[in-house]
């Protein structure tokens, strides 16, 4: 059994498959990833032993603003990703019985093409409810498309997503599917998902609801238990007081770095807590030393939030999974895309707090530490630490290998 898994995305999007491949590979499939270049993926899929296909343009440069914008903007960002993929799954998938993909659409779409195109099976997963098609909530705005103000049946809405999906991406997608010999797509979004898309969250932090028009298949999280030991710096901080607050925007970028860890910092203080900041992508800065403070990069995320009182960040799918299997209590400061979900299911959750917006001054940060850090918060975020899923990898590599079987 041969199986090559493909995601371009951050890290919160890559770490999902580390735990897959590890599972499929106990089951004895030969296992591949395609993903973004980044020297922090080889670098993750080394440490458990999976081979690492670079496929498309570093993600990271892209996200901070290192890679220019190209001449024709998104549209062109789309082509190169299409052809990129689609590429580089023909050359990795020779002799796969499954490809299963997700990430941005494009890419995805080169995926499929490519399983298309071999005659072997492929499989959408996304890693929050909210990219999939429901009347129970509303889309995504695509690039340049956003939601129509005035309009609230989300039916109405995702029908509108069908046709502004088609014209970001429909022209790159299919253009490179004549090229290589394959019909046009009307529909490019569901094409990329399928009619039956994997969702890979945990039942309890992020449902799927019915009804919906899509048959989901919901598998629970990904997550692979992190053996990496923290830092000895780190533990040491951590051992010399009270369990600090952690900070930490993973990919997102932040116009002023130094102001929002001054910002974070002096709203973590006004709570009497110490500070773990951890730089991101952001490159969060602090101004000089500061002993109440411990700044960290690439960190086990797992062992270090289990050591935390609460735990401020984005919201982002990967992040706010670890938070809540961590049972942390959770301060989101979303950004955009899913995050705004995550963060409302974290305060209808009981398990942290969701901040106004996505600029925290240090008065608002302030408040909802506050309640992030009461005794009833930190009880909630423990129980549903206890009710949370682990199988979900397992779960979605026994599907894998029962679909190639059947």
């Amino acid at each position: 059994m041969r199986v090559l898994l493909s995601a371009y995305d951050s890290r919160g999007g890559v770490e999902p498959l580390v735990g897959l491949a590890v599972r499929l590979r106990e089951l004895g499939a030969e296992v591949r990833v395609c993903a973004p270049p980044d020297e922090e993926f080889a670098k993750r899929l080394a440490g458990v032993g999976v081979e690492m296909v670079a496929t498309g343009a570093s993600v990271r440069d892209l996200v901070t603003g290192r890679t220019p914008p190209s001449p024709g903007g998104v549209p062109r960002r789309a082509a190169e990703l299409t052809a990129a993929f689609y590429d580089k799954a023909i050359e990795a998938a020779q002799g796969c019985d499954v490809l299963l993909a997700t990430g941005l659409v494009p890419a995805v779409a080169g995926v499929r093409a490519a399983a298309e195109k071999l005659g072997v099976r492929y499989v959408y997963a996304s890693y929050q409810p909210v990219s999939l098609p429901s009347p129970h909530h509303p889309p995504m705005p695509r690039p340049g498309r956003p939601l129509a103000p005035d309009v609230t049946d989300n039916r109405v809405l995702w029908d509108q997503d069908v046709r502004d999906a088609q014209e970001v991406f429909g022209e790159a997608v299919n253009t490179h599917r004549a090229s290589v010999g394959l019909p046009p797509v009307d529909n490019v979004r569901d094409y990329a998902f399928t009619d039956r898309p994997w969702l890979a969250t945990d039942p309890v932090l992020a449902p799927w609801q019915q009804p919906a028009e899509l048959d989901v298949l919901q598998t629970g999280a990904w997550v692979l238990p992190d053996e990496r030991p923290l830092p000895a710096d780190l533990v040491a901080f951590l051992e010399a007081g009270p369990a600090p607050v952690y900070v930490g925007f993973g990919s997102i970028p932040m116009r002023d770095p130094q102001e929002v860890a001054r910002v974070v910092v002096e709203a973590i203080r006004a709570q009497g807590r110490r500070a773990v900041v951890s730089r991101g992508w952001a490159d969060l800065a602090l101004a000089g030393d500061q002993d109440d403070c411990f700044v960290v990069g690439e960190v086990n995320h797992q062992a270090l939030f289990r050591r935390v009182a609460a735990v401020v960040h984005h919201g982002g799918a990967g992040t706010t999974t670890t938070a809540t299997w961590a049972g942390a209590p959770q301060v989101v400061v979303p950004q955009g895309a899913d995050q705004p979900y995550f963060a409302g299911r974290v305060a209808d959750l009981g398990i942290g707090a969701a901040h106004d917006g996505p600029t925290p001054t240090v008065e608002s940060l302030s408040a909802a530490l506050k309640a992030a850090l009461t005794p009833e918060t930190r009880d909630r975020a423990s129980a549903v630490a206890g009710a949370f899923r682990t199988d979900g990898a397992a779960v979605a590599a026994e599907l894998l290998l029962d679909a190639v079987d059947r």
